[in-house]
């Protein structure tokens, strides 16, 4: 179970640069930071998959989507502000609760 969780945080460091790391570079050619983040979202798969083989022994796929939704943002938030320098507003902070709730929705018996 931790072993998915774990797997799910690495696919989404590299899939969040894959993503969104090119902003940091808006002079660099369109196509070499499309070539570029192919290429890492490679890696992003690497552990995406065996992430929701291994989790969906414990998890249904809804819940494995959440825990998907919520290691996304906290992770999305952590690229945004120390990777990009934006900085993390208010209403961030109210969302992520919302989506805290979602998961307990998600897991509720």
């Amino acid at each position: 179970m931790y072993r998915t969780i774990i797997l799910l945080l690495i696919s989404n460091i590299f899939m969040t640069f894959a993503w969104y790391g090119h902003l940091k570079f808006k002079s660099t050619s369109l196509i070499f930071v499309i070539l570029a983040s192919w290429g890492i979202v490679f890696f992003e798969y690497i552990f995406q998959v065996p992430a929701n083989r291994i989790g969906s022994n414990y998890f249904t796929t809804a819940q494995l989507k959440i825990i998907q939704e919520v290691i996304t943002l906290t992770v999305f938030a952590c690229f945004s502000v120390f990777y990009l320098h934006e900085k993390f507003k208010w209403n961030y902070a109210v969302a992520f609760l919302f989506m805290l709730g979602a998961v307990y929705f998600m897991f509720r018996k």
